[in-house]
């Protein structure tokens, strides 16, 4: 290899480096998934922990599993149950956040296959930073909490 195809390869690693050891400060803890029978539609659960110091933000999520996957949020307002959308979600340093069932999580809609309990789904959560996270979520039954 001639010297500056190696200078140019060295210095494409060291520009990636920052946003490599930034995902990697976001630990991702116990992801799983339930979808309701007949449904196109999945949930997905995890606990996010930035070991980090410096805030993270999600800003979004991909899966190739799903035509469309987005960050939600349950709550209740006058008794009534309402989900919107999140645009981002951020995680301060040293803090954890929970995508729990009646909570943030996130959706799934026009599933490209039937999922089964026990199977994985993969989804990658999408940085602020340009990085991204890889995920792999167990598909757990419909009354799983």
């Amino acid at each position: 290899m001639k010297f500056s195809a190696a200078l140019a390869l060295l210095l494409s690693c060291l520009a990636w480096a920052p946003r490599i050891a930034a995902a990697e400060e976001l630990v991702v803890e116990n992801a799983w998934a339930r979808k309701a029978p007949g449904s196109d539609v999945a949930a997905v659960y995890f606990v996010l922990r930035n070991a980090g110091s410096e805030p993270r933000v999600v800003t979004g999520v991909e899966s190739p599993s799903a035509a469309h996957a987005m960050i939600h949020e349950t709550s209740v307002a006058d008794g009534q149950s309402r989900m919107r959308a999140r645009d981002s979600v951020s995680i301060a340093a040293g803090e954890t956040v929970a995508f729990e069932p009646g909570g943030l999580h996130v959706m799934l809609h026009g599933l490209r296959t039937e999922i089964q309990v026990g199977q994985h789904v993969p989804l990658s959560l999408l940085l602020a930073d340009g990085s991204r996270i890889e995920v792999s979520a167990i598909v757990r039954p419909l009354s799983a909490q």
